[in-house]
């Protein structure tokens, strides 16, 4: 019998809890989503850039938020997708 085991990936530097930033997945210790850091990637940040905008996060911080991004990229495109949504509702309400 040939049965696939999948292997869960571990993240060791992302957490999620129902009470920071809604429950979606941050930079554990902060409040830095993983969305957030996949958009400034997306928008042409480099890691180096983003740990200087961020200077609390580490280079494995900030690698693993993309292996967790890679790992989980429906859930984390919807949470971009999400603020976006969001942040478009605020506009037009203004």
């Amino acid at each position: 019998m040939n049965i696939a085991a999948r292997k869960q990936a571990v993240h060791p530097h992302i957490t999620r809890r129902k009470n920071i930033c809604g429950g979606r997945s941050v930079v554990a210790g902060t409040r830095i989503p993983v969305w957030s850091l996949i958009k400034w990637y997306k928008m042409g940040m480099t890691v180096e850039d983003i740990i200087r905008e961020f200077p609390q996060l580490t280079p494995a911080q900030v690698h693993d938020a993309f292996s967790f991004y890679y790992d989980n990229m429906h859930e984390v495109e919807r949470d971009v997708a999400e603020n976006e949504d969001e942040k478009n509702l605020k506009a037009m309400t203004k």
